[in-house]
């Protein structure tokens, strides 16, 4: 596939329309469904309502993922998910009685038509976000990138000139563990420069989307650093995330106690959903220890572990 390739945009559209107009359906008409496929309408039809605006909701996402959907995959994945899971509680319900199987209908127009473009888009967003860096010639022009601009406007090495300075990188904006290390980080604080240690927030948004962020957490007067185009990322050698990192098991479970359990939420995609976290300790602009991300849930380190040998070196 072309990287401008029009199917995806096609498809999604395609969805959106589907999912406004089924939802709508539903929602003026409750009892149509029930009364085709012959089984009694429910005593409280706003339960069935409230699942047609869901679906129809679910068609403003598509639409929006139409833009581009190697950007907004989040989207398309939970889309997937959906229409993976719902045809399996279908043939549970159905096997035990509960439901005719000529429901089976909506499942193939809800569902199964829409397994193999999903299932496509999401391969191809992952192989678009994990492609090898370009290896240039010493003749080629190098694609320039936007540069990082600190807070304060001072570099890496004046802050770092006088006392330790930790970089702690963030992913994108609306991952959840950032929201969980800034509120770390906002309990450390004290600690960290007890230490002697400035902590300093890397991260891939605008400045004054960066401030409100910290503003959130109480952290409105940290030192922090706009790199849009991961230029201190890869200068620290932190890398993009890999399936497993990203999706694994152990990384679903702690984004569920971190969104769920503990309130931190989930927020708009900003920046580049596959990057991974990490921190740096810096001292006169020279790495001292790294502590790169393992994956997607990863943590600040411990104040303790700042003063331990063992770890990673760069």
């Amino acid at each position: 596939m072309e990287p401008d390739a029009k199917w995806p945009r096609v498809v999604l559209r395609l969805a959106a329309i589907y999912n406004l107009c089924w939802g709508a359906w539903v929602i003026l008409f409750p009892n149509h469904l029930f009364q085709w496929t012959g089984i009694q309408p429910p005593n409280y039809p706003g339960i069935w309502q409230c699942v047609g605006m869901i679906v129809g909701v679910y068609g403003i996402g598509y639409w929006i993922a139409g833009e581009d959907y190697r950007v907004h995959w989040p989207i398309v994945l939970v889309g997937f998910l959906g229409k993976l899971f719902g045809p399996i509680g279908f043939l549970q319900t159905a096997l035990s009685g509960g439901l005719p199987w000529a429901w089976g209908w909506t499942i193939v127009t809800n569902d199964l038509i829409w397994w193999i473009p999903f299932a496509s888009m999401l391969y191809l967003a992952f192989k678009y976000h994990n492609q090898p860096a370009v290896r240039f010639r010493v003749h080629d022009s190098l694609p320039e990138l936007p540069a990082p601009v600190v807070s304060n406007g001072l570099s890496l090495v004046e802050l770092s000139s006088d006392n330790p300075v930790l970089l702690v990188f963030l992913r994108h904006n609306g991952c959840t563990f950032c929201r969980e290390n800034l509120a770390r980080l906002a309990k450390l604080r004290s600690e960290l420069l007890s230490m002697g240690i400035q902590p300093v927030v890397v991260h891939m948004s605008t400045l004054e989307d960066g401030q409100r962020m910290l503003d959130a957490f109480g952290l409105t007067e940290l030192v922090h650093i706009s790199d849009p185009g991961c230029v201190l990322y890869k200068k620290y050698q932190l890398p993009r995330g890999q399936l497993g990192q990203l999706f694994g098991p152990a990384v679903w479970w702690k984004g569920f106690l971190a969104a769920i359990y503990y309130r931190y939420g989930f927020g708009k995609l900003s920046g580049d959903g596959f990057q991974l976290g990490g921190s740096v300790l810096l001292r006169r602009g020279e790495v001292v220890k790294a502590f790169p991300g393992r994956d997607a849930s990863a943590t600040i380190p411990e104040p303790t572990q700042l003063s331990t040998a063992d770890v990673c070196q760069l």
